[in-house]
Parts: structure tokens; C-alpha cells; sequence
């Protein structure tokens, strides 16, 4: 494709991989592809979503993709363009400034990449671990367990976790943990207690603390941030 592309999901999930990484695009989030760069797109859910055309003129994305939190503004900025539609529909002068506007606050936000991202593992021995892990998130996995069902012994996966995601499993369960505790914030009105519950942790206080370590902000401050 010529032209940077955004794409917002207004309700649902969408799940994008590029350059051996994947996110996933709750309502909270978007993503801003640069022209040319090949992403792969898959519909988690029932899905409502929003995209936007820029000519590459127009601006440089900070990078090739990013990922990001959407602000209140930008949201209202997608809203008034989406009566607009492709080629010619959007001549007027106001709607010229309002593109304007949306590529430069989503160019802003674009500098600042979500940290909620997973590498994609290398390997096909890997690719089913971590599949397992994702199915087992919620409750209590075991890594052993885990080793066991794949025909790995536990030294052996966790030197490939090592190697493939540049980190342990320890660490890439707290990271899926914490990628689904802000889809489940961003699309719901569960208790942050609820949603801790859900996404596989059995102490508030330590969910917190996971929570934080990621996004900088506590579950309560996130959800604040696009509920305006």
C-alpha cells in the first residue's frame, strides 16, 4: 500500500504481527502502518473498527508500525472523519483540517508506543508453548507441565524462551496476563479486583504492581485514560 494507514478498532479486538512482533488492538488502542510495510491483520472478535488513508506526503510515522494508546482526542477526531469516505468525499476545507488534525495527533501518539507487545517465537516447538501458556493464563500454569507436553525438557524451553522472546516464561506469562487485563479494562466495566481475577492473578496488590511495571500506570489510571 502507497498511502500510512491507521487503524482504530471501535469495538472488538484485532491482532496484528510484524517484524517477528504481535499486538493485539482493543478499543483503547490503534495502530499507525507506514506505507509499504507488510502487517498481518486477524479479527479476534466481532469487530467494529475505523481506518483512515493517509497520503504519504502528508506526514512520516515515527516508525515503520506503532502501536498506541488512543487519547480522547484522537477518538473524537476518528469519529468526525468517519463521515467522510475514500477518494474525493473529503475535499471541503473543513474536512481537509480535520484530517489535518488526526494525522498530526496521531502522529504524536505514534512516538510513544504501547509496551504491550510479544515477540513471536522463531520456532514451531516454541509457537506451541506459548500457546499453551496463553490457554493456561488465566488459571495456574505449570512450566514443567507445560515442557512435558511439548516433548522439552524444562532446561531446554526456558534457554529457547531465552532465546526467541528475550525473555523468561515467567516474564512472557506476566506479559500476556497484562495485554489481556488491558483489552478486558478497555472493553468492559469489570473491578479492576474482577479483572485481576480473570487475567490469572490471585493478589490485587500483585496485579497492581505487574501492571504497573509495564504500562507506568496502575489498572484505575489506564482505564481513566479512555474513558473520557
Amino acid at each position: 500500500m502507497d498511502r500510512h494507514y491507521f487503524l482504530f478498532a471501535l469495538e472488538g479486538t484485532l491482532r496484528l504481527e510484524a517484524g517477528g512482533q504481535r499486538w493485539t488492538l482493543p478499543p483503547a488502542r490503534a495502530a499507525l502502518i507506514a506505507a509499504e510495510q507488510l502487517v498481518v491483520v486477524t479479527i479476534a472478535s466481532r469487530l467494529t473498527s475505523a481506518s483512515v488513508l493517509f497520503e504519504s506526503q502528508m506526514f512520516n510515522p515515527p516508525q515503520a508500525l506503532a502501536v498506541f494508546d488512543v487519547s480522547p482526542l484522537a477518538r473524537e477526531l476518528v469519529r468526525e472523519c468517519r463521515g467522510w469516505g475514500p477518494e474525493g468525499a473529503s475535499q471541503t476545507a473543513y474536512a481537509r483540517q480535520m484530517f489535518r488534525a488526526l494525522a498530526s495527533v496521531i502522529g504524536g501518539l505514534a512516538a510513544t508506543p504501547s509496551p504491550c507487545v510479544l515477540p513471536a517465537p522463531s520456532s514451531r516447538v516454541l509457537a506451541r508453548a506459548l500457546a499453551l501458556t496463553e490457554e493456561a493464563a488465566s488459571g495456574q500454569p505449570s512450566f514443567e507441565a507445560i515442557a512435558h507436553a511439548i516433548g522439552q525438557s524444562p532446561r531446554t524451553l526456558a534457554r529457547r524462551f531465552a532465546e526467541e522472546m528475550g525473555m523468561t516464561w515467567r516474564e512472557t506469562l506476566r506479559r500476556i496476563r497484562i495485554i489481556r487485563a488491558v483489552e478486558i479494562l478497555a472493553s468492559g466495566d469489570a473491578s479492576v479486583t474482577e479483572v485481576a481475577m480473570q487475567v490469572g492473578y490471585t493478589s490485587l496488590s500483585a496485579f497492581n504492581a505487574a501492571f504497573r511495571d509495564l504500562m507506568g500506570v496502575t489498572p484505575s489510571q489506564y482505564r481513566k485514560t479512555f474513558e473520557a
